[in-house]
């Protein structure tokens, strides 16, 4: 799945450059997902007293909340980046929010002082209402929606990369740089993808129905040296064999 992050301040356009992302990838024949980061404290994806916000109350890890028109999955406490991650499975995932999301990043914005403050290295594009005032800065192009929104949906495909894993940099670091690092690095074209060494090369894999679950090196380690030691207890098995697990529940 690859991802792609819209950042900016209030009301500079963000969600109308993520539904416009959204709405064009789709007509191209891509699947979507997105993500929306909220940090209105007001905010709250359940209503208090609500009887899906009872079931939670009562301990529920998750309550799905089935309606006539739609469902939602109501968790008690907010999701890390990498949870969601592991949770989605499309061919592009927009992110709203989430500045520090190792991924390619368009920023929206008002001014260029604005711009000065969000821009980085994983900045691949600008737009949002700046785009009715100029249409480049500091070499990178600013995209008007109702005018060059295709030519934006180019350069996602183009720059976006599989979601890279989003691990504490104490518990990988595998590749010599944080996920946030290596997304930058790729971006200004000094890295590749394949660099990241927690899901491209992995000695152990988990799979949880049909989601593959990242495990961070030291937990890889510890899952496997357990399972090699058992099963190197068993009589008449092939010490040099790979060894697969499945557990039904």
């Amino acid at each position: 799945m690859k991802a792609i992050g819209v950042i900016g301040y209030h009301h500079t356009g963000k969600t109308t450059t993520v539904v416009a992302l959204l709405r064009v990838l789709r007509s191209r024949g891509f699947s979507v997902s997105s993500i929306k980061d909220i940090h209105s404290e007001a905010y709250r994806a359940d209503k208090e007293n609500s009887n899906s916000w009872l079931h939670a109350a009562a301990g529920s890890d998750s309550v799905f909340a089935r309606g006539l028109y739609d469902t939602a999955q109501i968790f008690p406490h907010q999701l890390s980046y990498s949870d969601m991650l592991n949770r989605l499975n499309s061919d592009f995932l927009v992110i709203e929010g989430l500045k520090t999301a190792p991924v390619p990043k368009i920023v929206c914005a008002e001014t260029t002082g604005q711009l000065d403050e969000l821009i980085d290295d994983t900045t691949i594009a600008i737009s949002g209402i700046i785009a009715n005032d100029i249409t480049e800065y500091k070499g990178i192009r600013v995209y008007c929606l109702t005018k060059e929104l295709d030519e934006l949906v180019d350069t996602v495909v183009q720059h976006a990369f599989t979601a890279l894993p989003d691990c504490d940099p104490e518990c990988c670091s595998r590749c010599g740089m944080s996920c946030l690092e290596l997304a930058a690095a790729i971006v200004q074209g000094k890295a590749t993808r394949q660099q990241c060494q927690l899901d491209m090369d992995n000695d152990l894999s988990l799979q949880v129905g049909d989601q593959d679950i990242v495990i961070v090196p030291f937990v890889q380690d510890i899952l496997r040296d357990l399972i090699i030691s058992f099963v190197n207890n068993l009589k008449g098995i092939d010490p040099d064999g790979d060894i697969s697990i499945r557990i039904k529940r």
